[in-house]
């Protein structure tokens, strides 16, 4: 039996939806987090002590942390996104995926949350003009970095992508003007051909 907690509209739960669809892997989602609930609960926190979404359960066994639950699913079951034999190319995954937590998605959560989550009379400009601006300078990273490459990492798709795919959907649909970053929009609308993308891609902001 193999359970994901977690609602569908989380950046963090798209990362571990996409990768359990990019295997095949049969599920059940368990609406968690947000306006439903349930992560306060006892139950869930036995699980979570975080009491964040999302958390896997296989078998028995309890993971949470979505790059985590990415890794687990590339190193435990094959497919699609099973890790690269080479040492410096799984390297060069963690890298990225670390970068997307560490960087690139905290950089855009004041603009998420000032122009998603707030009506506008309580938006503040300089916090979301600031968190722009650094979203724009982790784009153009990107961007540079995946001049002519078709994914993030060697010749064919990984975590990497995921992570990272989920990440640059938010800032794409974000409602605020940007640079174009021809690089970026090019890598994501190979991402969004992908038939397990449409658990992120069919996904408003919100």
């Amino acid at each position: 039996m193999r359970r994901l907690w977690g609602r569908a509209n989380s950046v963090n739960v798209q990362k571990a939806l996409w990768g359990l669809d990019e295997i095949g892997l049969p599920y059940e989602r368990i609406e968690a987090g947000g306006a439903h609930g349930v992560v306060g609960d006892a139950e869930y926190r036995a699980l979570n002590p975080n009491s964040l979404v999302p958390t896997l359960q296989e078998d028995g066994f309890v993971l949470w942390e979505s790059n985590a639950i990415l890794r687990y699913l590339a190193e435990a079951h094959d497919g699609p996104l099973a890790l690269p034999q080479d040492v410096r190319e799984r390297a060069l995954i963690g890298q990225w995926l670390d970068w997307q937590t560490t960087s690139f998605t905290p950089a855009m959560r004041d603009a998420f949350w000032q122009l998603v989550r707030l009506p506008e009379p309580e938006r503040d400009a300089a916090l979301i003009g600031g968190s722009v601006a650094a979203s724009e300078r982790h784009a153009e990273t990107l961007d540079r970095y995946l001049q002519g490459r078709s994914y993030v990492v060697g010749e064919r798709f990984s975590i990497a992508d995921i992570a990272l795919g989920c990440a640059a959907h938010r800032w794409l649909a974000l409602p605020v003007e940007r640079i174009a970053r021809p690089e970026l929009e090019r890598w994501y609308a190979g991402l969004a051909r992908r038939p397990a993308a449409a658990v992120v891609m069919r996904q408003a902001l919100s």
